[in-house]
């Protein structure tokens, strides 16, 4: 196994993925330690752009188990990074969630539930990271619901009946 660090220091979203990806898959076989995929998580968490690529991938590939098993290492490194994490992922919660509805109600139901896998994981992480900050970019972000989209600019707003859906997810946090 090569060593496989950051080429750029500014990785673009692509590659952020990629090398998500690539570190994910040398964890989940064994071939990094939980400190060693910590440590190089921490790297790529340094800019937006490889905090966005590192949770589109471990959030929405079913091969990935990072966010599943949750490691105390990574949890550290994930909680070091603060307001950062904790708002993508509840923006990954709330977008998730109401596209379970969406995909159940067009009948698709292997992305309905491919939807609650990244929903539950969101769930599973935002009840390991700082709870203080938790509740307070929550409460934010639901006083702010109504200006919010299902879709990246916000041009889709979300239905009453996902409002109360995503209302209803953000619950199973405190559970």
């Amino acid at each position: 196994m090569k060593k496989k660090t950051i080429i750029s220091k500014n990785p673009s979203f692509i590659q952020s993925i990629n090398i998500a990806k690539d570190w994910c898959k040398d964890w989940d076989d064994d071939l990094l330690s939980d400190e060693v995929f910590a440590d190089r998580i921490k790297e790529l968490l340094k800019t937006k752009s490889g905090i966005r690529g590192f949770f589109a991938y471990s959030l929405s590939d079913s091969k990935c188990t990072l966010l599943d098993k949750l490691p105390s290492s990574i949890v550290f490194i994930l909680r070091e990074r603060g307001e950062d994490i904790v708002e993508i992922t509840i923006k990954n919660l709330f977008m998730s969630s109401a596209q379970i509805l969406n995909h159940q109600k067009d009948k698709n139901y292997e992305y309905a539930e491919r939807s609650k896998n990244i929903s539950d994981r969101c769930i599973n992480l935002l009840k390991e990271l700082d709870t203080k900050l938790v509740t307070k970019k929550i409460n934010e972000m639901l006083t702010e619901i109504n200006s919010m989209g299902n879709s990246f600019d916000n041009e889709i707003k979300y239905s009453e009946e996902q409002k109360t859906f995503i209302r209803e997810k953000v619950n199973e946090i405190a559970q």
